[in-house]
């Protein structure tokens, strides 16, 4: 027997069809509307250039990188540092009673560390004291934002600086990667910066030292590392032991005025000889000695007029820590007194110790 099947046309209402027209494209942009989208769309290119230059996992970096939100904050704390303030007010903020107490205490407490650095690398112990000082008031401020966070906000959202803070970008999760350490959980500085001696990633990658030799370079918690992660910094930019650092100048006439600006603000360029003919001198009579020796000219803004300083080479190298004649002259100036409160307290202590004995 033979059967035969005939086929049937199934046609749905209008109205239902248009009924489910609307469900499902509202649907869509329901599920648009809830997928994450990064802080930044260039945040995306940047993942493919981090996963094709640096063989990254991309999974990884967008999980990573959609927790990053942007933080308005950071663009105006970048827009008020404290290097824009005149010299006089920019003192007040490192050269306090505390922060010198505390240097000193920080001394003897890693004494023996800080003379193994001044001997291997040539740096003083007072340099390298005042440089953690300045930075993270000796570990105790190191900053509380999140790492990613800041570099991310300032490589995309801020674009006066935005190729150094993507370079800065790229070398934090390189860090991180070559260090071990969670990119999400690291925090610092709103500019980036971080651990106790605040060093930017590259800055990390470069100069950071295993002092400990423990096998990690870890500048958040281990201060023998620190401390001989700063020496091993000044030493590289070329900080030459027992040579002088600034020394006030005197001015007379009024030729100083037409001295040329130099390429270079910091970095010596002048002759004594050749600032002598505009006017300008060293106070100190034993710096005069080398009429040949170079110099930059510092000019530091007081209440009423003008400070006038001759920077040597190595007042050159803590600009390279920070590209600041402020900088550089508050740390000198906080070095000397550290030093001279720690030697104060120890000379007291061992007039004590004498005191006892007889």
């Amino acid at each position: 027997m033979l059967y035969r099947t005939e086929r049937t046309s199934f046609t749905l209402p209008l109205w239902l069809l248009c009924t489910l027209f609307i469900v499902l494209t509202q649907t869509g942009h329901a599920a648009k509307s809830t997928q994450k989208r990064f802080a930044y769309p260039q945040i995306g290119p940047f993942i493919d250039y981090m996963v094709k230059k640096h063989k990254f996992d991309r999974t990884k970096l967008r999980r990573l990188f959609l927790k990053v939100k942007r933080r308005p904050d950071i663009i105006k704390a970048m827009n008020r540092q404290a290097e824009s303030l005149p010299w006089y007010r920019y003192r007040k903020i490192f050269m306090t009673p505390g922060r010198i107490n505390k240097g000193a205490v920080f001394w003897r407490k890693n004494a023996k560390t800080l003379a193994q650095a001044e001997k291997h690398f040539g740096v003083p112990a007072r340099i390298i004291v005042a440089i953690i000082g300045v930075e993270t008031f000796y570990g105790e401020r190191a900053g509380k934002i999140r790492i990613l966070e800041s570099l991310t906000t300032l490589a995309f959202g801020y674009p006066r600086r935005a190729r150094f803070f993507r370079r800065e970008l790229v070398q934090f999760l390189l860090m991180t990667r070559q260090e071990g350490f969670n990119a999400a959980r690291l925090k610092g500085s709103y500019a980036g910066a971080m651990g106790i001696p605040q060093f930017m990633p590259s800055s990390y990658r470069a100069y950071a030292y295993d002092f400990d030799k423990d096998g990690r370079r870890d500048l958040f918690n281990n201060h023998k590392d620190v401390i001989g992660s700063v020496a091993n910094y000044f030493k590289t930019f070329g900080w030459k032991m027992g040579q002088p650092v600034i020394v006030r100048a005197s001015v007379r006439g009024s030729k100083y005025r037409r001295v040329p600006r130099p390429k270079s603000k910091f970095k010596p360029s002048f002759t004594l000889a050749r600032l002598a003919a505009y006017g300008i001198t060293p106070r100190s009579r034993s710096a005069q000695a080398n009429n040949r020796t170079k110099v930059a000219l510092i000019k530091l803004k007081q209440r009423r007029g003008t400070d006038y300083w001759l920077g040597y080479r190595n007042f050159y190298v803590i600009t390279r820590y920070n590209n600041s004649a402020l900088y550089a002259m508050a740390v000198h100036q906080l070095s000397q007194a550290i030093e001279h409160k720690y030697r104060q307290r120890r000379a007291r202590k061992r007039r004590r110790r004498a005191a006892r004995n007889h």
